[in-house]
């Protein structure tokens, strides 16, 4: 799957949702579930939300990163997913009151990631 058509499928949260269980990833699952809360969003809004601010926010040694990961991986989508998720908690976790928004890195913005790649 082409990385733009993933992120424009990410957009949906019901489809957002999907991708991440369909991971398997329980660990994963829980670190969303717990990055979610303060921010009052569902899993499906993270996970959409988590993958569109990668998109944006990303620096060229996050995409770098992603890249190799991707090139190693058996499964490039779900490897995707998970390194961009990951990348947006950790993000998240690093200090929420330092962001615009309050809280999550989306920084307030609400452009779509798709118009990034």
């Amino acid at each position: 799957m082409l990385l733009g058509a993933m992120l424009k499928d990410l957009q949906n949260e019901e489809a957002a949702a999907a991708a991440l269980l369909s991971l398997g990833d329980i660990i994963l699952l829980a670190e969303v579930e717990a990055a979610r809360l303060p921010h009052a969003e569902g899993v499906g809004a993270y996970v959409s939300g988590a993958a569109q601010r990668f998109a944006q926010l990303a620096s060229d040694e996050d995409w770098l990163r992603l890249m190799t990961v991707l090139e190693k991986s058996r499964s490039p989508a779900a490897s995707c997913l998970s390194t961009m998720v990951r990348w947006s908690i950790a993000r998240d976790g690093v200090d929420p009151a330092a962001s615009p928004s309050g809280g999550c890195s989306c920084g307030g913005e609400t452009r779509t990631a798709v118009d990034h790649v």
